[in-house]
């Protein structure tokens, strides 16, 4: 009998930087001018043309390129003057970083449930805004899984909610002809090794409003060298702020905005490709019996560079299974449903940080069962149709190895079937 075949792809290779963006970063750190400050003048216009090219990608008239993602989320709510202990709403599946943006500013996280395709539930927003008197809705696009925006955003007018839109896996996607990161007040976007653009590490916080750019800017850490800034708010504008406004030092160096520069012009052909990727190991989990797919309605045109699906009928003990055959063959899954976290992986039952949470048993229950795969650009056909082989063969060999009396259903109440569209752009 012969070998299971075995996936011998590293599926965290990430998309090597253009020949371009090599070149220029050789450039400079041949000269030694790393920073995207000069005080002669800029000594080079890396970060600030990234920030004009960014700004324009997005549609959004200002962009400050910064450290992080999560610096950029920082940023944001430091812009709208988040204040110690004020309540800021985020939905429940995100990364630990979301959260730890809003008690980065000694504010208060008031996590939102999400339905059973991993999205924002606008019924417990709503009730959560009312109840905590939040202002802000931090709204992660979660691996790139779009929430209803046409609901949020009438439940952010009629609440008055300010919107920061966490797009750190969303780069490109829109909710019907709108892009996403233009919906809110200001949007944070990452260039983390395992995003879309890959500098090692970067952000970008976007927004339209010149007393928000400003303030970031300052924040950020540009001195009194704002005007190295290609499109900064007006003088008299920066003037108002400069004294008023701390310095946190956020920067984006001058050699991530030059590895990350010729990433823009790529963008188009990598979401195609991930989309494809994306579409192809949908269509082969679909197949499973067990495996539940999320709804992707048709105004969601999202850019994938991950796969998301429950395994709702299998217990915990049945998923770590499934999880130790796949891994066995090479093929690593996170879990959302651990006891505990690791890698990037984790739920709000992790946060201590953020107590006192409420209503979120069916979320739990929904990240009980949610397992993540990442997808690499490179994959080709035939390691995307062998990945969907490796998950619905280990879990027949877990079904096959359960009796009826050691299966318990841990299901999420969830609607419609089982097999839902994948979904695409």
């Amino acid at each position: 009998m012969s070998e299971p075949r075995r996936l011998t792809r590293d599926l965290t290779e990430p998309p090597p930087v253009p020949e371009a963006g090599i070149a220029r970063a050789v450039e400079l750190m041949r000269s030694g001018r790393l920073f995207r400050y000069g005080e002669l003048g800029a000594d080079q216009a890396d970060a600030a043309l990234l920030e004009r090219e960014f700004a324009a990608l997005v549609g959004r008239r200002h962009c400050i390129a910064v450290n992080s993602g999560g610096g950029a989320l920082f940023l944001a709510l430091k812009v709208l003057d988040v204040c110690p202990d004020e309540p800021v709403l985020v939905n429940a599946f995100t990364l630990a970083p979301v959260p730890g943006a809003i008690v980065h500013t000694g504010a208060r996280p008031v996590i939102v449930a999400i339905g059973p395709d991993y999205k924002i539930d606008v019924a417990d927003l709503r009730r959560k805004a009312r109840d905590s008197g939040a202002r802000v809705l931090m709204l992660s696009h979660m691996r790139g899984h779009l929430a209803d925006m046409d609901a949020v955003m009438a439940a952010c007018d009629d609440l008055g909610l300010l919107l920061v839109e966490d797009c750190a896996h969303a780069l490109g996607a829109r909710w019907g002809e709108q892009t996403i990161g233009t919906f809110g007040v200001a949007a944070a976007f990452s260039a983390q090794t395992y995003k879309h653009l890959n500098a090692g590490e970067g952000g970008f916080l976007v927004v339209d409003d010149p007393d928000l750019a400003a303030r970031a800017i300052l924040h950020s850490g540009s001195y009194m060298l704002h005007q190295q800034h290609l499109d900064p708010p007006s003088p008299e504008i920066m003037a108002h702020w400069t004294e008023r406004t701390p310095n946190f030092s956020l920067r984006m160096t001058a050699l991530a905005a030059a590895v990350l520069r010729p990433q823009l012009h790529d963008l188009p052909e990598r979401v195609e490709r991930w989309n494809t990727i994306y579409r192809r190991i949908a269509a082969g989990l679909a197949r499973a019996q067990a495996v539940r797919l999320p709804l992707r309605p048709p105004q969601e045109h999202f850019t994938a560079t991950s796969i998301q699906f429950s395994l709702p009928g299998l217990s915990p003990q049945e998923i770590m299974a499934v999880l130790d055959l796949a891994r066995a063959r090479g093929l690593p899954i996170k879990w959302f449903g651990a006891a505990e976290q690791a890698g990037f992986t984790s739920a709000p039952r992790h946060w201590r940080y953020a107590p006192g949470q409420s209503g979120l048993d069916d979320s739990h229950r929904i990240l009980g069962t949610l397992c993540d795969i990442r997808t690499p650009v490179s994959l080709t056909d035939e390691e995307c149709d062998l990945i969907a082989d490796i998950v619905r063969e280990s879990l027949e060999a877990v079904a096959c190895g359960s009796t009826a009396a050691e299966r318990h259903d841990t299901a999420p109440v969830r609607s419609g079937s089982r097999h839902q569209h994948p979904g695409g752009t």
